[in-house]
Formats: structure tokens, C-alpha cells, sequence
């Protein structure tokens, strides 16, 4: 079957995977050199390396953590550069490259189309051009609606000027669609932890770009027609609900009687915040209370909700809520003494669960390593270290104030955290391998004891 119908040729399968890692890594160098031209500094001089650095990937991952002021320390020109990176990072540079390579050549490569597939997790060559498309139409209506709704409130309601209020809209606009936490304003989103008008069309922003460019467009195709939803959406959907209301009311009610975060507020304002900070933890990274001042249980919470993330193929990171629903739906098959996994009214295939415990074993592993390094290098207590790797590896944002004081092999282990957060640690060691076998053979089978 010819490879432009029919599903990835096998032996292609890496390459695009290794291209993808260096396209990344070609815009975050690219990024870090603009960030460290004089213009992109607001005070005198440049800055350093590793600001500039951590700053790129941070954009380019659509993280939102930051080691400075991004209200401050970067001038027009550096926020512009900041909120592009977002932008490349969120449509996936592979994605955004082809689109210029249609402009400017007219065509779009085979070698284009398998490193496309790659980075939006499509199995099928068919599917490639019309999702670039999607994605690039989805992320334009999204983002000029939420940014407008965003404009009209600075405007109204705190006296911003016109060209303030627009740019302003336009660059939170972009993040949280994106999923990344950067934000124009000193304390984030602090100061409008009581206004619904700001924080809600913030959270439609992230509860939209976390569900993933094929569940938006198959919703807006067959909205109407849930019985025609893919296994995909539909977990999606369900799962994007649940952990939105019990994280809600997880937060909320540990919250709620403490005097630095939630106990300032009225009843609908705390129910507000819970919701908020439950919708960043998904991979948004905007905070409207100060989370270094939240219980020690609050960011338990938060770092299992932000671990398991958001929709597969979007711009939200973490393992996926795909991912956890497969091992849930594993563990009860197990657990029931079944022998086949069915997932709302379909069955599963095996290769999903292997993959699926691949995934949740290299992220913990590689969070563990990350986790234990920082804590080898620094004072700060397991807490505040795991939040703020899962915040890194899921590419969340959200921070307890610790990482402008990290030392740089610390800043450095995060770098690595977005980094493979972003393109997913199975994509990254499937790139880096050495080589791939395909065993023609089955050794005799035999059972370890289990448990």
C-alpha cells in the first residue's frame, strides 16, 4: 500500500521522530539568541545565557515556568519574541514549518509529512494535511475570541488604554490557549482572582486547547452525534470532566478557611479560584493565588493532576488523560479477572496497553532522576522539588517560587523536564535509540510471580 494512504511506513518511523528533537531544539536556539539581543532586555545590557535559555524552552514547551519577571525584565520586543515561541511551540514546529513550506513552495514533502504525523500522533498519512489545517483554523478562531473578550474587560473594567488592552488580550490570549503560564502582570493572575470575566474565558482557553486538535475537531464536526466520536474523544470528554470537578472540589475544600490563599474570599470567589487553579493544573500554568502559600495536601493534589495532564495531540503535556484512562480500565479488567480490555463500549487493543505502561514508567523514571538530582543540589524539601519537576515535565507552569533560586544545574534539569515533557518521553526515546529490532521470533513464555 502506498505510504500516502496508507499507514507510516515502519522503517520511517524514527527518522521523523529524530527530526522532530531537532526542530525543536533548533527554534529554542533560535529563541535563546533573540532573548539575548540587548532589545529584548527592558533595563540596560543582555540577558545571561541560562535566563535566556530557560526562558526559550519554557515558550517553546508552552511551560510558563520562569526564573524572571517576564512583566519586567523582558521589554515589548522580548515579550513579542516570548509569546511567537508559545505560539511555534503550541502549533508544533514541525506543524508550523510545513505550513510555511506549502506558502513558499507549493507542496508538501513525504519526508514533511511523516515528521507532521510524528508530532500530532496521527497513524495515517491521509490524515496529515487536513489536520494541519484543523489546527491551524482552530487556533486563530480560539484565540481572536478569547482575546477580544480579554481586551474588552481590560479596557472596561481597568481602564487600559486601547492599544494596551489589545495587546494585552492577544498575548493571554495566545498562552493560555496554549497551555503555557506566561503572564504580562508581576503576581500572574492575582489580581483578578474575584473577576469572571478574566479568569473564565482564561479557563475556556486552556479546557480548549487541552483537549487536543483531533477531539476539537471531531466535535466540531459531529457534535450533535456523540455515538460517532472515536474511543479518543470520548475518553477525553469524560475524563477532561471528571478531573475538572474533582479537582475543583479537591482544592476548593482543603483551601477554603486558609487565610493566605482561598480564606480572603467570598463564597462565589473561592468556588472561582478552586475551579481556576483546577483548569491550570491541567497543563495551563496561570495562577490566581500564590501556590507557594497552599497546603501541603493542595499540592499533592495538584501534582497527580498535573502529572496526568491534559488530551493527546494538543498543547497540553503531562502522561494524557488517554493514557490514565488505559491503565485504570487495565487495572479493573485485572482486577475483575478478565481477559480483554473494554473502554466504553470498545475494546482495547494490546499494543495500547504496552504502550501505555511505557509511557507512565519512563515519565516516572525520568521525574525520579530529575527529582533526586535537585534535591542532591539543593536545600529545598521533596515537596516543592516534585511540584516543581511534574510542573516542568508536564509542561503546567505553575511554580512555589523555587525555580528563580535554583542553581543552573538545577534550572538545567528542568530545561530537560520541558523539554521531554513536551514531545513525550516515549517519542524522545524512541528518537534516541540506537536502533529499532523486529524480532521474527517468540522465546518460551513463563510467569514471575506478581505482587
Amino acid at each position: 500500500m502506498h505510504p500516502r494512504h496508507g499507514h507510516l511506513p515502519h522503517v520511517t518511523r524514527r527518522r521523523p521522530g529524530m527530526l522532530l528533537l531537532i526542530a525543536f531544539a533548533a527554534v529554542i536556539a533560535v529563541g535563546t539568541g533573540l532573548l539575548m539581543l540587548p532589545v529584548s532586555q527592558a533595563g540596560e545590557g543582555s540577558a545571561t545565557l541560562i535566563d535566556a535559555l530557560f526562558t526559550a524552552v519554557s515558550a517553546t514547551c508552552v511551560t510558563g515556568l520562569t526564573v524572571v519577571d517576564t512583566a519586567t525584565y523582558w521589554s515589548t520586543f522580548g515579550q513579542v519574541v516570548i509569546i511567537l515561541l508559545v505560539q511555534v511551540g503550541g502549533f508544533g514546529v514541525m506543524t508550523f514549518a510545513t505550513v510555511l513550506g506549502v506558502v513558499v513552495l507549493r507542496r508538501l514533502s513525504l519526508r514533511a509529512e511523516l515528521a507532521v504525523a510524528a508530532e500530532v500522533k496521527t497513524t495515517t498519512l491521509s490524515d496529515v494535511r487536513k489536520l494541519v489545517v484543523g489546527v491551524i483554523s482552530i487556533s486563530i478562531v480560539v484565540e481572536v475570541l478569547i482575546a477580544a473578550a480579554l481586551a474588552a474587560r481590560f479596557a472596561a473594567g481597568y481602564g487600559e488604554s486601547l492599544g494596551r488592552s489589545l495587546w494585552l488580550g492577544v498575548f493571554h490570549a495566545i498562552a493560555s490557549f496554549n497551555n503555557a503560564g506566561f503572564a504580562l502582570f508581576t503576581d500572574n493572575a492575582e489580581s483578578f482572582v474575584s473577576d469572571p470575566l478574566i479568569c473564565l474565558p482564561l479557563c475556556a482557553a486552556v479546557i480548549i486547547g487541552g483537549l487536543g486538535f483531533p477531539v476539537i475537531m471531531q466535535l466540531a464536526r459531529y457534535a450533535r452525534t456523540p455515538r460517532l466520536w472515536t474511543m479518543n474523544t470520548r475518553i477525553v470528554i469524560v475524563a477532561t470532566l471528571v478531573l475538572l470537578i474533582a479537582g475543583t472540589i479537591y482544592i476548593t475544600a482543603i483551601e477554603w478557611n486558609n487565610p493566605d490563599t482561598f480564606g480572603r474570599l467570598s463564597g462565589p470567589s473561592k468556588i472561582l479560584a478552586g475551579f481556576f487553579q483546577s483548569v491550570q493544573t491541567r497543563s495551563g500554568g496561570l495562577n490566581s493565588v500564590d501556590i507557594g502559600d497552599m497546603h501541603p495536601a493542595t499540592l499533592l493534589g495538584m501534582d497527580a493532576l498535573m502529572f496526568i495532564g491534559a488530551g493527546p495531540a494538543g498543547t497540553a503535556g503531562g502522561i494524557k488523560v488517554t493514557t490514565f484512562a488505559v491503565l485504570l480500565f487495565i487495572v479493573f479488567t485485572e482486577i475483575r479477572g478478565e481477559h480483554s480490555v473494554n473502554i466504553l463500549g470498545k475494546g482495547l487493543a494490546r499494543s495500547v496497553n504496552h504502550q501505555a505502561t511505557t509511557v507512565v514508567v519512563l515519565a516516572a523514571t525520568v521525574l525520579f532522576t530529575a527529582s533526586a538530582f535537585i534535591l542532591l543540589v539543593t536545600d529545598i524539601d521533596i515537596g516543592r522539588t516534585v511540584f516543581e519537576a511534574i510542573s516542568a515535565f508536564g509542561t503546567v507552569g505553575l511554580s512555589t517560587g523555587i525555580t528563580a533560586s535554583l542553581p543552573n544545574s538545577a534550572q538545567m534539569a528542568l530545561i530537560v523536564l520541558m523539554y521531554v515533557g513536551r514531545l513525550g518521553p516515549m517519542a524522545v526515546a524512541t528518537a534516541l535509540a540506537l536502533r529499532q529490532r523486529h524480532i521474527r521470533y517468540e522465546l518460551p513464555k513463563e510467569r514471575p510471580i506478581i505482587g
